[in-house]
């Protein structure tokens, strides 16, 4: 998004982080982080409507024009729980103090809003001429594994690379590895990661051992291309299609339907026959019937999803007792019986079934 002076004149407001990044890239911004040098709460609620005011980490929401704007003081945090959420230890600390906290260097630079002139503390500049992303200190995947897939993110957004030490660092942390972590926070990386449908990114999550955040199980690159098999069968949970591989989960709350997503799948069995391969596909989701074409039979799954998905019988339960039946456990093994016929041949018509069910009857 296009940055724009807004507000005040005001020498203490800057955009921060990924807006900055993303302008000097060129590319669309999906957040725009705004900070004030002080306490932004006193400062800019002078600017609207205040909508939300969280004083533990001084910030501030206004309504400006029918538009909310969210508005952070500077900060500094320490980790007192590695892994976890910091503590913030001062609201209004120095610029400097504030970028400090923050995970690459490419994502620490701040623009002043009255005048566009940046701010770089960290060298975050020459990173993203460079193309690298380079962490802050030593002690920052140890305080944030999160990053290592944030990381990852935006090594396949922006075609950026692991600048070495930074890369030397994650190869350290992923040998031991603690998993005392906040999963909601990596659950949410994830998502966001994978939900971009990257080979690339799994490519790299899996050759380089990112996996083991979730599942210290070894785990082997499957030889499907994911990418190309999601952009000719689109689903909803596109994250999962990848994540749900792993052999391991427990570590992440999933929720109801991701779930089922994944029990469903682990629960198919190996199918043989087009009538198999039918009734254990048929009603499931298609993240579910994916994950078994990419993990365990890709033929058979483009079998169902291009050809026998779309066969359906014409018959009833009126039509068996149109014929004499009396509606009972019977019903659902005579239209098995019609299935696999046409399975078979699915040519056949109404009336044609219509037979197959009295050859059955006598």
């Amino acid at each position: 998004m296009d940055i724009i002076n807004i507000y005040d004149n005001s020498d203490k407001l800057y955009y921060i982080g990924g807006v900055v990044r993303d302008k000097l890239l060129g590319v669309e911004s999906f957040d725009v982080d705004i900070t004030y040098v002080g306490n932004a709460i006193d400062y800019c609620s002078k600017f609207g409507e205040v909508v939300r005011v969280n004083p533990d980490f001084g910030t501030i929401r206004i309504n400006i024009d029918g538009r909310e704007v969210d508005f952070a003081s500077t900060r500094s945090e320490i980790y007192e729980k590695k892994g976890h959420l910091p503590v913030v230890t001062q609201i209004g600390c120095s610029l400097k103090d504030d970028v400090m906290r923050r995970d690459f260097t490419v994502n620490a630079l701040a623009m002043k809003i009255p005048t566009g002139e940046i701010t770089d503390f960290v060298g975050g500049l020459e990173d993203l001429k460079n193309k690298k992303l380079r962490v802050l200190h030593d002690q920052s995947f140890i305080d944030d594994p999160t990053r290592i897939i944030r990381a990852l993110k935006f090594r396949v957004r922006f075609n950026f690379d692991l600048e070495e030490h930074t890369r030397f660092l994650q190869k350290k942390y992923l040998s031991n590895i603690n998993y005392d972590m906040s999963y909601k926070r990596v659950k949410k990386e994830l998502m966001e990661t994978f939900n971009l449908n990257s080979q690339l990114a799994f490519e790299i999550f899996v050759n380089e051992g990112i996996y083991k955040l979730i599942s210290p199980e070894k785990f082997v690159l499957p030889k499907v291309n994911i990418e190309k098999l999601l952009k000719k069968y689109p689903v909803h949970n596109i994250w999962i299609v990848y994540v749900g591989l792993l052999p391991d989960l427990s570590r992440i709350e999933l929720t109801k339907e991701e779930k089922k997503i994944i029990e469903d799948f682990r629960a198919i069995k190996n199918l043989k026959t087009d009538f198999e391969i039918y009734k254990a596909f048929d009603g499931l989701a298609l993240e579910s019937i994916l994950l078994y074409a990419i993990s365990k039979d890709l033929k058979s799954v483009q079998r169902y999803l291009d050809i026998l998905k779309n066969i359906k019988i014409s018959i009833t339960g009126d039509d068996l007792k149109n014929l004499g039946i009396k509606p009972s456990p019977k019903y659902q093994e005579i239209f098995d019986l019609v299935l696999k016929e046409k399975l078979a041949n699915p040519n056949l018509t109404y009336n044609d079934e219509i037979d197959i069910i009295k050859t059955i009857i006598n």
